[in-house]
């Protein structure tokens, strides 16, 4: 059964056709706002992947991909976790150049995933990927990204509260973001667990990017699992927002600069995936034919909660839901699509 928080005396902004409107208008904006952001162009993509090409995203390895048959070629699919890894291929098919990105709608299905307010088992982002410099892998080159994407958020919502006045009662969110490690924030709360830190962090910067995400900390524990082949664990890092309504954290992207032939080699190393370097993505990558990216996703329906204040993602996103989780909700007037 899902874990459900129900906020007390909540009431959703605005009424379901309103919210329909609102989540309309929220992609409209945003996409064109990101795309002149980051210079970035909309690319058509696979809703699944044949398993053998190593393409999917293996998350923190233990996820079990949707998979099924293809009859006429004689080959498993898998359903996308997110389009990490193809994205940074198609920037190489598709012929992009330095400084030029894609963006694309990104459907997935993660029949793993814990659910609760803001975890589904659909999962709807904006994949993005753009090619760099070699001399772009740096940390100064990461935040100025991170500062468009939350510029791009707030200038968003923005419109959003012109057209919506009635979100006002709504916190605005702060386009100043709070820069940490992973390392630093252990530092700083030590005895609590990841989650705790990130809430106990985001109630006093509400906006955050909590970088260097994958690696063991001194405690000897990652702050969060990072697959090994695109995030470079030390340029890499997740966006954070305090949700005044749940009095928690809520993660809208994670992002990073990708791994290079070197960084690719250790960490394949370290996460005890040597075996990748046979498939052909983990191939074209360390022989160094592959273009040096950045990229991320961004939550629709989290940014869609986000805008709008929701409670629940089941608010801003049709998917299936545990019977207690329905009645909860329906009892506090919380409407699940």
């Amino acid at each position: 059964m899902s874990k459900v928080i129900i906020p007390k005396s909540y009431r959703a902004a605005l009424g379901s056709y309103d919210t329909q409107k609102a989540i309309g208008m929220i992609h409209i904006l945003f996409e064109e706002k990101l795309s002149d952001a980051l210079n970035l162009k909309r690319v058509s993509a696979p809703l699944f992947l044949e398993a053998s090409t190593g393409l999917n995203d293996d998350l923190n390895g233990v996820e079990r991909p949707v998979t099924f048959d293809i009859r006429d070629i004689n080959a498993e699919a898998q359903v996308v976790h997110s389009l990490a890894k193809w994205k940074r291929q198609a920037l190489h098919d598709y012929d992009f150049h330095v400084g030029k990105g894609l963006y694309t709608d990104m459907n997935a299905i993660r029949r793993d995933e814990e659910l609760d307010n803001l975890h589904s088992v659909y999962v709807d982002q904006w994949d993005w990927e753009k090619v760099i410099r070699v001399e772009d892998r740096n940390l100064d080159f990461l935040k100025e990204t991170v500062t468009a994407i939350v510029e791009a958020i707030c200038d968003t919502e923005d419109t959003l509260r012109a057209i919506f006045p009635q979100l006002e009662v709504r916190p605005r969110k702060d386009r100043n973001i709070s820069f940490i490690t992973t390392q630093e924030l252990e530092d700083l709360y030590p005895n609590q667990t990841p989650k705790e830190r990130e809430d106990a962090y985001t109630r006093i910067h509400p906006t955050t990017f909590l970088m260097q995400i994958g690696g063991k900390l001194n405690s000897g524990k990652p702050h969060d699992g990072r697959a090994p082949d695109y995030d470079d664990w030390s340029l890499n890092g997740d966006i954070l927002f305090h949700n005044a309504v749940l009095d928690s954290t809520i993660e809208i992207s994670s992002m990073g600069i990708r791994v290079s032939p070197e960084s690719l080699d250790r960490q394949l190393t370290l996460a005890g995936c040597d075996h990748r370097r046979s498939y052909p993505f983990h191939k074209a990558l360390l022989s160094g034919e592959l273009p040096y990216t950045i990229g991320g996703g961004i939550g629709q329906s989290r940014l869609c909660m986000l805008l709008l204040g929701s409670a629940h993602i089941g608010e801003v996103q049709s998917a299936v839901w545990d019977r207690k989780t329905k009645e909860l909700c329906k009892a506090a007037g919380i409407f699940i699509l």
